[in-house]
């Protein structure tokens, strides 16, 4: 099996799922929530994880109103874990927060109606975790041979890391796993696949010295938590649109200045039956911040920017996943545009 075969069978699943979606979806995504003359209703919004710190910005935006301010009655925020695709297609959420490559796959496989409308993360928070006392993973050569954990929802992400990096699988020992860095700690594995903000933060908070192989800085440069609509929703709805992005915007930029605030809402209300821990919240709140959302380019450009350039990098990222794409099957910023030029403050 070819690695872009492998590849497509780990994410066969979630496209199947997509097909279905479309193949039942007569209304689209404007099913989802309802419309008031005096504003635009509700939307549903589809997270592709819990609702803990990764998602500060909306946490802020609901609490302090962002929403209504922008014209909501209410936004619905729909955790995870999802691709989001499914429930875009399908017309049971409007929005989807999600990754570049489930969106990228479901359009180049199924002809998925979607597009990507802005991005939090100016690059994606994949990482290999390591301890640095043990295999210290520092290039993706040093997998070769080793033990690493992959869950089942990162198994094409990670197929596309070893592609990029001219890497069969078949000279890995992959250990399926769910998110829990512990196997690390008892020796169980040798690298993991975590998310630079959390499981890697969740280590070091603990004060275990840990190595991180970043994805992005190893030919798998995408962006991440990525804005995805119909498109119809984008035809259709493009004043609710630039309405919620507005109000996304003012939320991230409260938690880019302020992490903690974030962190306290994920902790003390909206996950509060997740049990998450403070410290740990709020290191990773403070990481994402530091390391993915803002840029040189968010600095000039404003939050969820996503440069010609970067893009591009999306496409070509995709591309070694075995997924062809243009930038203009997977990308349209006008909305983005349209709201800097409307709100410079919000710059």
């Amino acid at each position: 099996m070819t690695h872009r075969t492998r590849i497509r069978a780990s994410i066969a699943a979630a496209v199947t799922a997509a097909a279905l979606a479309l193949t039942a979806c007569a209304g689209g995504a404007s099913d989802a929530g309802t419309t008031t003359s005096d504003g635009h209703g509700e939307l549903d919004v589809q997270l592709s994880w819990i609702l803990n710190e990764e998602w500060s910005g909306e946490l802020i935006a609901q609490h302090e109103g962002y929403y209504t301010e922008a014209g909501f009655d209410a936004v619905n925020l729909i955790p995870g874990p999802s691709s989001g695709v499914p429930e875009l297609l399908s017309g049971t959420a409007s929005v989807s927060l999600t990754d570049a490559v489930s969106v990228g796959a479901a359009v180049a496989n199924e002809g998925a109606p979607l597009k990507i409308i802005g991005a939090t993360f100016q690059k994606n928070p994949f990482t290999i975790l390591s301890l640095t006392d043990g295999a210290n993973i520092t290039a993706p050569e040093q997998m070769i041979g080793k033990r690493i954990g992959v869950q089942d929802s990162n198994r094409a992400v990670f197929d596309a890391f070893l592609a990029a990096n001219d890497i069969d699988p078949a000279e890995i020992d992959i250990v399926p796993v769910q998110y829990d860095p512990a196997p690390l700690t008892t020796g169980e594995l040798d690298g993991l696949i975590a998310f630079v903000t959390s499981q890697s933060v969740a280590l070091r908070e603990q004060g275990i010295a840990a190595t991180d192989l970043l994805f992005a800085d190893n030919g798998l440069p995408f962006v991440g938590h990525v804005i995805t609509v119909t498109d119809e929703t984008l035809a259709n709805d493009r004043a609710a649109l630039k309405d919620f992005l507005a109000a996304e915007i003012r939320g991230w930029k409260d938690a880019v200045a302020d992490p903690s605030v974030g962190a306290d809402l994920a902790v003390t209300e909206y996950g509060a039956a997740l049990d998450l821990d403070p410290a740990i919240s709020l290191a990773s709140a403070t990481a994402q911040a530091e390391l993915l959302v803002v840029s040189p380019d968010t600095d000039e450009n404003g939050l969820f920017t996503i440069t010609q350039t970067l893009q591009q990098q999306t496409i070509d990222s995709l591309a070694v996943a075995g997924y062809a794409l243009a930038v203009a099957d997977l990308f349209d910023l006008s909305l983005l545009a349209e709201v800097y030029d409307e709100n410079p403050d919000l710059r």
